[in-house]
């Protein structure tokens, strides 16, 4: 198949490309750095094993982004190829989802190691939250998993029934009115970004009356307090994460809006963003993380 590219089509992927390459640089280095440290130590702590699994998804999930702009505008065609189109659809939902439930484990597990309260259901999940991370990385993929399975049946449906469409990079939207077909996919993917947006703010909330409430105390102590530092070091990357996905949030909802309404300028103009996230956000992890910030700090001129 011979491509036949327009002018606007070639700044769109070249706008992806710009946003998507970095972010697949960060989280490349991210998942290289902590595969060398797994194989010298033989072992990996949990927040190590948290941002290793958020670094693979966010990474596949810029890969598949990019690969599918770069056929809706590019090449076309390829996408009626059953089922090329579903199972982007499928990874591409699969990895979003899965990056914002890991992403929500990283703030819950923050909060409950460092954040000190003296509850004893708290102090009981401070003690066993290492031997918890596993199941919450387990039900983070189960939860990402079943939004991926719903949307590939619905991308199966519209691909049918659109197989005469000629709209470049609008694969998945065009005709979108899809009937009753398309707005499960929408209500599972708005609850489950509801729920994990919950959880980093109630994250947020508690670490940070954690932190007021430590501070208070240690406000006669002139002494150098790693307590402290540790409280600041995670509140700055949840707050991060916070405000990124608050807008975030956002973006999902006016998407879910113009894209039903066909707006697709304005629904690339969101996509700008969404597709930022995975990369920004990973590169503030790396420098709130000691480790990672080392090793970057050694590979950069």
């Amino acid at each position: 198949q011979q491509s036949n590219v327009t002018s606007n089509g070639a700044i769109t992927v070249a706008i992806i490309t710009l946003e998507a390459f970095p972010g697949m640089w960060i989280n490349a280095f991210i998942v290289c750095v902590l595969c060398i440290a797994w194989i010298k130590k033989k072992i990996l702590n949990s927040n190590e094993k948290i941002l290793l699994l958020l670094g693979c998804s966010r990474l596949w999930y810029l890969c598949i982004i990019w690969v599918y702009k770069f056929l809706s505008f590019i090449y076309p065609s390829y996408l009626y190829v059953h089922p090329i189109l579903q199972l982007i659809v499928f990874f591409q939902a699969f990895f979003n989802h899965c990056n914002l439930w890991v992403s929500a484990c990283l703030c819950v597990f923050y909060c409950i190691k460092i954040a000190t309260f003296r509850n004893r259901f708290f102090i009981y999940l401070k003690v066993k939250i290492d031997r918890m991370v596993p199941w919450l990385l387990g039900g983070s993929g189960i939860l990402a998993l079943a939004v991926g399975i719903v949307a590939y049946d619905i991308a199966d449906k519209p691909h049918c029934n659109n197989s005469n469409s000629t709209g470049r990079g609008n694969f998945g939207s065009a005709n979108i009115k899809m009937d009753k077909h398309f707005f499960p996919s929408f209500f599972i993917a708005g609850f489950e970004y509801a729920a994990s947006f919950m959880v980093v703010i109630f994250s947020a909330v508690f670490l940070l009356f954690s932190l007021w409430r430590h501070k208070r105390k240690m406000q006669t102590n002139s002494m150098k307090d790693l307590s402290m530092e540790a409280h600041i070091r995670a509140m700055k990357s949840i707050l991060s994460f916070l405000v990124m996905y608050s807008i975030n949030f956002v973006c999902l909802v006016l998407h879910m809006v113009y894209v039903t309404k066909k707006g697709n300028h304005m629904t690339f103009l969101i996509e700008v963003f969404q597709y930022t996230f995975p990369g920004l956000h990973s590169l503030i992890l790396v420098f709130s993380n000691p480790k990672l910030e080392k090793a970057l700090l050694k590979i950069l001129p």
